[in-house]
């Protein structure tokens, strides 16, 4: 049975001015924060500075961001599912306005800082663009601040792209220990599935199970919107249904370092030799590759 404390759907952390507003209190621990946000033409909000970094990253459409007394204008994109983006980084205690004059919605994949950093405009060709696994295991992901030249404080985030049918987050894999192969990462994962069919609204499947010392029970359906919780325990599959492709972002903030490490659970590991007598899934890549 699914514990529900992991699990929040579209719209049940909404407020005046976010589609979803998960601070690290409401996620009930120390550090990782993620807020969604819809503009439609010509809307603004602004948004006062505290002690999270974060990144404003278009998922659809552009904007123009005000941090202080700078302004920077990002063009956005059509879809995640067709494009990767350009984004800002924002440093904790800063004072930002976002405005979008076509409209669009924008996540904003936080955590706490313990660096102050300068603001900074990040092109699209700084992005990491990545295809990993091979057969039913092939997926797209794309390094927003994770791997490539942007500094954080400690966030850490990027975006995956699964063709419909595929298992992604695959082997299940961990990390809640810090040791020379692992860090303890509190992970958030965002869902956004294409629409199939007659634009027919599409799901995915999300397994979390205990890892040792650590008690976590999560296999749902997710939709657009929904995103799950992740402070410990063997996370994969991520899968998505045939006929939907399967978009999640994931971020998270590591207590000790910037550092992106995990361990496979040992009885799956195997599966990752099997890639090598297999061919990527054709319908990859969804986005533009960068070199």
């Amino acid at each position: 049975m699914t514990d529900s404390r992991y699990v929040i759907r579209a719209g049940e952390l909404a407020d005046a001015n976010f589609d979803l507003n998960l601070t690290p209190e409401k996620a009930g621990w120390d550090w990782s924060a993620l807020r969604i946000l819809t503009l439609p033409a010509g809307g603004s909000v602004g948004i006062p500075g505290g002690d999270i970094e974060y990144l404003v990253l278009p998922l659809t459409g552009g904007c123009e961001v005000e941090v202080n007394t700078e302004r920077f204008t990002l063009d956005g994109r059509t879809s995640p599912f067709t494009d990767i983006t350009d984004y800002l980084y924002v440093p904790r205690g800063a004072d930002v306005t976002i405005v979008s004059h076509e409209g669009g919605r924008f996540a904003l994949p936080g955590a706490k800082a313990t660096a102050d950093l300068p603001v900074r405009y990040c092109p699209r060709s700084e992005v990491v663009t990545t295809l990993r696994g091979a057969g039913p295991s092939s997926r797209q992901v794309n390094n927003y601040a994770l791997g490539n030249t942007v500094e954080t404080s400690h966030l850490l985030a990027c975006e995956v792209l699964t063709p419909g049918g595929n298992w992604s987050s695959y082997p299940p894999h961990k990390h809640d220990e810090h040791t020379e192969l692992e860090r303890i990462l509190e992970e958030i994962y965002y869902y956004e599935i294409r629409p199939g069919h007659d634009e027919r609204e599409g799901f995915a499947l999300q397994r979390i199970y205990p890892s040792p010392g650590h008690d976590i029970d999560v296999c749902t359906e997710v939709h657009s919107g929904d995103i799950v919780i992740m402070p410990y325990g063997y996370h994969g599959p991520s899968v998505a249904a045939p006929g939907y492709d399967l978009y999640y972002q994931r971020h998270g903030r590591t207590a000790e370092d910037s550092v992106w490490l995990m361990t496979d659970d040992p009885h799956h590991t195997w599966v990752r030799q099997t890639w090598q007598t297999q061919e990527v899934d054709p319908r990859l890549p969804m986005t533009p590759m960068n070199p």
